[in-house]
Order: structure tokens, then sequence, then C-alpha cells
């Protein structure tokens, strides 16, 4: 048996067979406390620094041991990283090769069902149906069924809907096509796997729900590892809540339609699927311009009202489909979601206090939830349950040293927690300028004057700046004073396109400007020239109008709590690390980080802030933050490589 050692010295094993690797120690180190978790069975929280190496810092501890494992990550693109290329590279290495299975959600799969039920539907023209041949062809050839093998068939193509399973409208066993399933297929190859690659999604679906139909992926994992794992608490209020939607309804409808027309029943149930439709329309003209979310307590009574009347909806449209069920398993699972939805409904008009009702509006539908304010102590339940050693790793779990804010999240207590700083030169490569004079960021002028303190400093540095904002507003006001001056290159504004889409625009560039919100804080990486400088607005504070924020902080004040250093503090200084940890994602990377709030200089907290950011050097002088932002400005080449972990 290898020893950690042997792998991750100068010389060893790494450094032999993966070219481009080069030792890091606090890559072994992680590596070593992996270990150790492993084989003390005890849980492990480690907070790795950009740039540490921290996937094959847990991949090699996992494979050397021979445990079985899951991993889950949060993004698609590291799921593919892992399958593709960490783990056969490191198999090599190590000289054990590794069964590795990617499992991905159902969304990814083509069904079966889904497609016959599409191929009887008439009347959507020649070049559908013709469409629908091919990938049925595709389907039939050796396939794994995962829908991104086909490169005509872009993310975002409203046919994906057509041919892919929900966990809503699934048939499980009860389906014609179930021995051919894909879905079915992946679930059994990762069962036999040594390792599963999964994400967050999955995972939580697969610990709280229990996918009937289809057999467990975590019995039998020795170990799970969360990477990413700050996302893990707020992915997990989806799955411990309840909720029923707008767009949830709507397609309950089509689903009905399509297995109607298929039982030909359509003449008879179609008016009932467009009552329901229309009465969840309504219910979202019932709600006015208003968008965001809004407690249930302050809904306009036309809304709460509107809302009620899809339950009545849900109820005549499942007293025709109990009639109507017998003929096939299409029609039974409609009129079980029918119930479902209806049962659905009655508790959330019933509520519970240990969580809060609200509502979600998006400028074409709604949702009505019920979120439990603690949804630690359910998650960790399940996680002592399932047994195993859990290894959570993100570069973001701690102030400081203190996990408490995202164990408590978690429901681990007592786990093993370490934080590892990043090994990039941060003294020499970065600058943190605090920009002085600007008025407090609830004044009325507090963008324009942001941007005429910040733009000198992008025009230095040629673009290749993001403008990360806490606000859409901030962010549409910004974008307006700015078509208003000559730019260094592109502006590139958040929903003016899908986020793959603007982040490959941007490092094409290299001059571009990027205006963002909350989805650009985290889980972008920009290496090399393109991104150099990194500026935001406010610190970001969550809204305290925020009815779930809201509700948190009472309750941690009803219980005698300190909501502000409990939470909202330890919340934002998280937030950003994030924000600011997009900036030095390489050992060659060089940039400088704005901070514009100027209350980092005036309140107390400020020094929690700062110290809990990376080690760059603190410029207060504008005259010397000027000349460093100068001295970013490259002859842009693209310098978008991947490194080696």
């Amino acid at each position: 048996m290898r020893d950690l050692a042997e792998m991750f010295r100068p010389d060893g094993l790494l450094a032999e067979h993966l070219p481009g690797f080069t030792h890091r120690h606090a890559q072994e180190e992680m590596a070593q406390l992996v270990w150790d978790a492993l084989g003390a069975r005890r849980h492990l929280a480690i907070e790795a620094g950009t740039g540490i190496g921290k996937t094959f810092a847990y991949l090699v501890p996992v494979l050397l041991s021979g445990k079985r494992a899951v991993i889950s990550t949060g993004t698609r693109t590291l799921q593919d990283q892992l399958y593709d290329r960490d783990l056969p590279m490191l198999g090599a290495a190590i000289g054990r090769p590794v069964d590795v299975a990617l499992l991905k959600g159902r969304n990814n799969y083509l069904c079966w069902h889904r497609l016959d039920l599409a191929q009887q539907e008439r009347t959507r023209g020649d070049s559908f149906q013709a469409k629908l041949a091919d990938i049925a062809a595709w389907a039939r050839s050796d396939s794994s069924g995962d829908l991104t093998e086909l490169a005509d068939l872009a993310e975002d193509d409203a046919l994906r809907s057509t041919i892919t399973s929900t966990a809503d409208n699934c048939l499980g066993t009860q389906c014609a096509f179930f021995d051919d399933c894909f879905v079915l297929e992946a679930r059994r190859r990762a069962q036999s796997a040594d390792v599963v690659i999964v994400n967050h999604h999955l995972l939580l679906a697969d610990l709280v729900l229990k996918d009937a139909g289809f057999g467990e992926l975590l019995p039998g994992a020795d170990a799970v590892i969360v990477d990413e794992a700050h996302q893990l608490p707020e992915i997990a209020q989806q799955f411990f809540g309840v909720s029923v939607g707008s767009r949830e309804l709507q397609r309950l409808a089509r689903d009905v339609l399509a297995e109607a027309r298929a039982a030909g029943l359509a003449q008879e149930l179609e008016p009932l699927t467009d009552a329901l439709v229309k009465t969840t329309a309504d219910s979202r003209l019932a709600a006015g311009e208003h968008t965001g979310r809004l407690p249930w307590s302050d809904c306009p009574a036309e809304l709460r009202q509107a809302v009620l009347a899809w339950q009545e909806r849900l109820q005549a449209l499942g007293s025709r489909l109990e009639a109507a069920r017998k003929i096939g398993p299409g029609l039974q699972r409609c009129w079980e979601r029918c119930q479902d939805g209806a049962n659905r409904l009655r508790t959330l008009q019933e509520g519970d206090p240990r969580g809060l009702r609200w509502v979600e509006l998006s400028p074409r539908g709604l949702a009505v939830h019920w979120t439990p304010l603690d949804t630690g102590l359910e998650l960790g339940q399940r996680i002592e349950a399932h047994g195993g050693t859990w290894i959570f790793a993100s570069a973001t779990l701690a102030v400081g040293d203190d996990f408490s804010l995202f164990l408590d999240r978690v429901g681990v207590p007592e786990p093993l927690t370490q934080v590892l700083p990043s090994p990039f030169n941060y003294a020499e490569n970065s600058r943190l300028y605090l920009p002085q004079g600007l008025p407090q960021p609830n004044e009325s002028d507090y963008v324009a004057r942001v941007l005429s303190t910040v733009w000198p400093l992008v025009e230095a540095s040629g673009g290749g700046a993001f403008l990360l904002f806490t606000s859409y507003r901030a962010l549409h006001e910004a974008q307006r004073l700015l078509n208003a001056v000559p730019l260094p290159g592109p502006l590139l504004v958040q929903g003016e396109g899908p986020r793959t889409e603007l982040l490959q625009r941007f490092r094409a560039a290299g001059d571009a400007v990027l205006l963002g919100t909350s989805s650009f804080w985290q889980g972008v990486d920009v290496r090399g020239s393109a991104l150099r400088m990194v500026i935001i607005d406010k610190l970001p504070f969550a809204s305290p109008g925020d009815p779930l924020i809201r509700a948190r902080i009472e309750r941690i004040r009803s219980e005698g709590g300190d909501p502000f250093n409990q939470f909202q503090l330890p919340q934002a200084v998280l937030a950003l690390k994030q924000g600011v940890g997009r900036l030095i994602r390489d050992f060659d990377d060089r940039g400088m980080v704005v901070l514009c709030d100027p209350r980092l200089r005036t309140r107390s907290y400020g020094r929690v802030f700062l110290g809990a950011l990376p080690p760059m050097p603190l410029v207060e002088d504008a005259e010397e933050a000027l000349a460093f932002a100068a001295g970013l400005l490259p002859q842009f080449e693209s310098q978008d490589v991947a490194s080696v972990p």
C-alpha cells in the first residue's frame, strides 16, 4: 500500500506521472487530514484556500483507503472534471484502476415514456417529429441516454423538458419502459461503482427523499465528500420545506393533457387542465407588479384567495382523474400528483410555527413555501443515520477559525476542523484598496459616487474588471451610468445572457467590464489576465427585508441570542470572502480588489471582514492604487488554461 508522503512529495508519484504537478505543502497537509478522518471515522470540515488543490487532496486518500465514496459537487463543470480527468489520472498514477460512475439529475437523461408521448403528439409538425425520430435512433444505439452527448440539443432547448422526466411525472416501476430506463441504468452503475460523483441536489434528494423505485445511492458508502460545501445549507432548505408553485401546476396540466391525448380523453380533460393553468395565471396577476419574497401574512388578500383556488382546481381535476386512472400508469401518476399537490396546499394553509410561510414572486409566476428556520437538526439526523465519514470542503466555511455558522446549519456538532490558507503570493501579486471619502451606502448618490471613484482604476487597468453589486437596483443604476461614458471594452451585464456565455465573452475580450450580482460572487473561475480587478460596492449583508432573514433574526433574538454576531455578520463575511475570491485564481494571476463600503473603516465589525480576507497588502492612497492598476494592463493573451490541482 502506497502512503501519502510517497504520493505528494516533490519527487513523488504525482510529480512523476502528472505533467504540471507541483508540490504544495497545504495540499499534502489537507490530504493527511482527510486520511486521518477516514481512519478515525470522524467527520471533517476543512476550509481550503484557493490554489491548494483540494480536489486531489481528498481524492488521493479516498483511493488509497479503498473505501467506497460518494463525491458531491456544486457544479456540473467540476463533476465532469472529476470524471473525465482527475480520477482517471490518479488511478493511473496510483496503479489502482477505479470504477467511477457519474450520476446526473433526471433532466439529463432521455425518458422513453416521455419520448413515446411526444411521438404520439401530431400537432407540432413534421420537423418536430423528425427531431424526435433522430433522438430515438441515437438512443437505440450504444447510448447512455445522457442528452449532453447530443451536440445539437442545447441545455436550454425547450425540447428537453418534453423528453425527460421529473421526480413528479416519473412512473417508476409501473412504467412500460422500466427495464430500459436510462436513469435506472445510471443508478445501477452507481450502486456498483467504487466512487460515485453526484451534485448536491441529487445527494440531498437521495438522503432525504429516497427516490422511490430506483434504490438508494448512499447505503454502503464509507465516505461522503462534499466539495463546495458552503452551498449545502441553502440547498437543504428546499428538501425540508413544503412548496407549491405555478410552474409545477402548469407542468402537471401539460402532463395530464399529454396522457389524456394518448388515452383518447383529451376532449374530456382539457377544460379542467385549462382551468388550472388559468387559475395560476390569475393568481400572478393578483400580486400586481411586485417581485421578490413576501411573508404570507403581508400578501394581498386577493393573492391569498387566488392561491387557495389552486386547491379547488386540483381537487376538480383529481376527481375526474380518479375515474380514469385505471386506464394506465401515466394517468394514475397524474392523479397521485393532484392528490399530493392538494395535500401540500392544505399543509401550507395550516402553517407550522417552527418555520415561515412566504411567497416568491417572479415576473411570470409565483410559488408558496413553508421553510423550516432550522434545517440543521433534520439534516444532521440524516447524516448520522447514514453513517460513514463526511468530509466538508470549501474555500469559505469559517470566519477566522470559527466554523459554527456552517456546522449549525448542517447539524454536525463536533467534527474535526481546520483552516488551510491559500498558497498564492498575495503580497506580490495583489492589492486591497479601500477608497476614502465615499458616503454611507444608504445615500441616494452612493452608486454614482462609487463609479466616479473606481472608474479611473478601470481605465488605468484597461478593463478586465468585475463590478459586483449587492442588489439588482444598484446594478441597473450602474449600467445606466456607464452607458453614457466611453468604455475600455465591452460592457457585459448579468441577465443579458446565460452566465456561461457572459464568462466566455469576458475571457475572450480581455478588456471587458462585467456587472454582476449574487450569481457572479461565487462559482466563477477566470484565470489569467482577463480578470485583473474585482470591485465590490457594499458589504454583502443579507437584506433584513427578506422574510426568511427577518424570521431567523427574530428567532435568535427570542432565544436570547445576538442575531447580528451569531448570524448576520458571519454570513456577510463568508459572502465577501466568496466575492473577493473571484480575483486570484492561479499562481501567476495579478490584480486588485476594491472594497467601496466605508463601514470597513467606520464600524468596529470592519476588522472582522478585513481579518477574514486573504493577506493582500492594504492600499488607502488613491495615487498608489492608480499606479498599481496601471501596472496590471497587459498585452492581453488568453491564459484561461486549467492547471493540475
